[in-house]
Parts: C-alpha cells; structure tokens; sequence
C-alpha cells in the first residue's frame, strides 16, 4: 500500500497493533490524559460556546479504560484555558464520572483557576477561591483531583511563600490524596517562573516543600518539563510514599522502565495517541519482559516528539489528527480552531511514524482520509 506525498511516494508498513483489553492491571500506574472530539458544525459559530461531540468524546475515554489506563480529565490534551472553558470543563468531568460507572475511580480531573481571569486577580486569596470553588464542584461529583498549574498565581504570588500558602490552603480541603502539576512553560508559556523560581533547582526547592507540608494529601506530582534529569533528580527526594508521574513526552519509556533508584508512574497526553502501543508495552513490562517493553515503546518515540515539537502547546493538533486517521472520529475539527496550528508536512511526518509504530489501526482509512487531507492543500 502506497501513497503519494509532496516530497515522494510513501509504502506503509501497513502491520498494526492488534488492540487487545490487559488480563490485569499494570505495575505502573498509567494515565493518559485524553482529548475532546468538538461538535464541527456547532464549533463553527466562533462566537459560540465550545461545543463537544459528547457520543464521541466519552467513546474514546471507554478506549482507553478498555485499554488499562486510568483517565486525567479536563487537561492540557482537552484543551483546557485553551478553548475548553470551566463550565465545559466541568460538565466533561461530570459525564466522564457518570460514563464511567464501577471505573470512575480510574478518573482523576483537572482542577485549577481558569474561571478566573488572571488579569483579574488582586491577590493570593482569589486565587485560593477560584480553586476551591472548582475543587468542590469536583469533589461534589465523586472525582478525584489533579491540582493544575494556575496562571493567576504566577501572576499575583511576590514570594515562593505564596505558593506554600496557596496549595497548602486548598490542599486541607482535598477529600482524597490529590495529584499536583508542574506544567512547563513550553506547554503553557504563562506559566514562566512557577513556584516563584526562576531557574528548575530553587523551583523544585518550593516544590517539595509543599509536599513535605502537606505529604498526606499528596499522592504524587507529574512534572512536564521534557527533561528527564530534572524528574529523576525530583523523583529521588520525594517522600517514599509519593509518586513521580511522568509528563515527559520525550523520554518517557526510560523513566517508567525506571533505574536502581526507582521508577516513574505516568500520567502522559502521548498515551492518547499511542494506546495500543502503551498498553502492550506496560503489559510486557508488568511481566519482567524488558525486550518486547522496548520493542513496542520505543518506536513511538520519534511519533511523541514530533507531535509535541515546539510550539510545544500545540501539541494537540497531532493528537486528534491521529485519533481521525485511526477512525474514532468522524472529522478534524477541535476547539477553539486549533486544527490549523500545524503545516502539512507535520500531518504527512505523523502518518509516516504512527505507520512505523504500528500504529494506524485500519491502514486503508487511514490512507483514504490522508488523501482527503492532502487534497484540501492541492497536494
């Protein structure tokens, strides 16, 4: 099977992943942060709400539960403070709990301050509302919590202090052991200097100091900041009783095989677009088979860092594209427009190395939607 690009023709390797449910839960703690499938004719008004095609959205969260992931709701890879707003937000939380039924334990969500505008902000104490007012509507639902990066924080916080107080103050009202969320500002270029830091080390510094205050209410922190040496020189200070998930959506097969010194768990908007890979590999790795865990994970490599390449916060482009080519979605438009943030040679590059990992599920779909891509750019 063959298909002709811009710069030559391509023969697909056109040998995908079988897609096969775990007999038993993985030995590393594995979520993947999901995507939204938008409602194209409804997201064609843009001065309309963001819209979601619901069937579809929560079809691709039961692909990934079905998968052995655990799901991180109303994140980055949604979208979220970049076209998913908070009442969307939370009503996708809502669903995602209703949906998921004896699973919902398996769903932790996003809880942070995007209903407040940071421009908006006066001080500390708005920032504590803003957090707790979506904390409790999540909490009120059943869910669980991953404490997001705020933007109003690193907007109104005169100390790495503020941080402390911050976190420490919403975190007394946490029901359960909450996941916290170092987001770079290569994900998010508003949240330059978190933690009151202006360079990694005095960062991570405010960092554990709001875990050791408040370890009982932790149960892990996920850093993104696509450097494995500074999540491994984090991991090994952490209390033993708090996981490191990963983030890194570079080096991420490494650090969940772990070293010596211990291992990652994984909370990644990568495994989105890589289930099938990702799960085969943790099964491999659940049962001591090193060899066929690099076999599988390793080829998705190349596929992670060209979706997330900078301007790494369009990253989510390459992730819908994908989950189009493979069928679980019937068009290419997201929210908020985001679909036209990449060129054409980043889509033809994704399907090239999402063939080369196995990864395109149904070859010829993915070859006839390809060729519709290619001829709206009159290639």
């Amino acid at each position: 099977m063959k298909i002709k690009f811009p710069d030559g023709v391509y023969k697909l390797k056109a040998d995908p992943l079988p897609i096969r449910k775990p007999k038993k839960a993985f030995n590393r703690v594995a979520f993947a942060a999901a995507h939204v499938v938008a409602d194209a004719l409804a997201n064609a008004d843009p001065s309309g709400p963001p819209a979601l095609d619901w069937e579809k959205t929560l079809a691709y969260r039961r692909y990934l539960l079905d998968l052995g992931f655990g799901i991180a709701e109303a994140m980055d890879t949604s979208q979220r403070g970049m076209g998913l707003d908070w009442p969307r937000a939370l009503e996708l939380i809502t669903r995602s709990l209703d949906e998921a039924g004896p699973r919902a334990g398996r769903i932790f969500s996003g809880c942070g301050t995007d209903q407040l505008d940071p421009a908006a902000a006066r001080n500390t104490g708005d920032v504590v509302k803003a957090y707790l007012e979506q904390l409790h509507a999540i909490q009120k639902r059943g869910g669980r919590i991953i404490l997001m990066a705020s933007r109003a924080l690193v907007r109104v916080a005169k100390s790495p202090d503020d941080y402390v107080k911050v976190y420490s103050r919403v975190l007394a009202e946490a029901e359960h052991p909450v996941i916290l969320h170092w987001l770079g500002d290569m994900f998010d270029p508003a949240l330059k200097g978190y933690w009151g830091g202006a360079s990694f080390e005095p960062a991570m510094e405010t960092c554990l100091a709001v875990i050791a205050a408040n370890a009982a209410k932790v149960d892990g922190i996920k850093i993104s900041l696509l450097d494995d040496g500074k999540e491994i020189a984090m991991r090994r200070r952490l209390p033993s009783a708090v996981r490191m998930y990963t983030g890194d959506d570079f080096n991420y097969p490494a650090l969940i095989a772990g070293d010596e010194a211990g291992y990652s768990d994984a909370l990644l908007g990568i495994f989105d677009a890589i289930a099938p890979a990702a799960s085969a590999a943790l099964t491999a790795l659940t049962k001591g088979d090193m060899k066929t865990y690099g076999t599988l994970m390793e080829p998705t490599v190349p596929l992670s860092r060209l979706i997330f390449r900078a301007p790494t916060q369009y990253y989510k482009t390459g992730i819908v594209f994908l989950a189009w080519l493979n069928g679980h979605q019937d068009h290419f438009v997201m929210v908020n427009g985001a679909q036209a943030m990449r060129p054409l040679a980043y889509f033809t590059e994704i399907f090239r190395l999402a063939d080369e990992a196995r990864l395109l599920s149904d070859p010829e779909l993915a070859v006839k939607r390809m060729k519709a891509l290619l001829s709206v750019y009159g290639a």
